[in-house]
């Protein structure tokens, strides 16, 4: 077994695949032999890797809008962020490139090793079936996953809802301490959003930040803010007692 197959707990049964995620274009420029590298599935695992994380934040966070989510998955398929996670399974090590381009610093690269990760989940993708790539990617990007459903910044949701009760009425939503309990050092603390006396959200979290982030997503995603259809207030006695009430006068 390849080190780097004991690294990421897959096994490939067609071994050319991780040999050819692993080959620098450098080496066939250095050999003269241009058919050989990672360059294609690169081009394959990019779009994988985009249709996954799409996929996660699009059932994640369901009342962002395009805008905020596009942002999001900016940030989690960034090259830097791809160099992180190539880093964390040592990818440089293992890559087969020229002289040249290893004497100049490639195998730390940015784009090196953004592209053999990508080129990794090509292989992996060739190699098994789109639900296997997809356990690998969340893998590697499940404590960038967590960071955002904890905060996620980009997104505000406290922002977004505020903007959204402030087109209803000028009154701002206000956040409430409920409980805050545990020791001092691992604290919970929970939150409610109030609106025009109306509780819209509950949240907890490990700072008060966090609970009211929880809160204002809870918030829009209930969407309790919205008049629920009911029956028209009768208007009709009020009136046939004043008018009765006026003949009484008049009389």
């Amino acid at each position: 077994m390849h080190p780097l197959e004991e690294r990421i707990g897959y096994k490939f049964r067609n071994s050319l695949f991780l040999a050819e995620a692993l080959t620098h274009p450098s080496l066939g420029h250095e050999m003269q032999q241009h058919r050989f590298d990672n360059q294609r599935l690169e081009f394959l695992g990019d779009a994988i890797l985009q249709l996954v994380i799409t996929e996660h934040l699009y059932g994640k966070f369901r009342v962002e809008p395009e805008g905020q989510l596009t942002k999001l998955r900016s940030r989690l398929v960034s090259r830097d962020t791809l160099k992180k996670h190539a880093l964390a399974l040592d990818l440089g090590r293992y890559l087969l490139m020229g002289r040249g381009e290893e004497a100049s610093g490639g195998r730390a690269r940015t784009s090196t090793l953004a592209d053999a990760l990508e080129a990794l989940i090509g292989a992996i993708y060739l190699d098994s079936d789109l639900k296997t790539a997809r356990k690998f990617i969340l893998a590697q990007a499940r404590a960038d996953l967590e960071q955002i459903a904890e905060e996620p910044v980009d997104i505000n949701p406290k922002g977004h809802l505020q903007e959204l009760l402030q087109s209803i009425s000028q009154q701002s939503p206000v956040y409430e301490l409920i409980t805050q309990s545990g020791p001092e050092h691992e604290k919970t603390f929970v939150v409610q959003v109030v609106w025009e006396g109306k509780v819209l959200g509950k949240g907890s979290g490990r700072s008060k930040k966090q609970a009211e982030t929880a809160a204002a997503l809870e918030a829009m995603e209930s969407k309790r803010w919205e008049k629920k259809p009911g029956r028209k207030p009768r208007a009709t006695r009020s009136p046939r007692k004043i008018s009765r009430a006026t003949r009484k006068a008049s009389d």
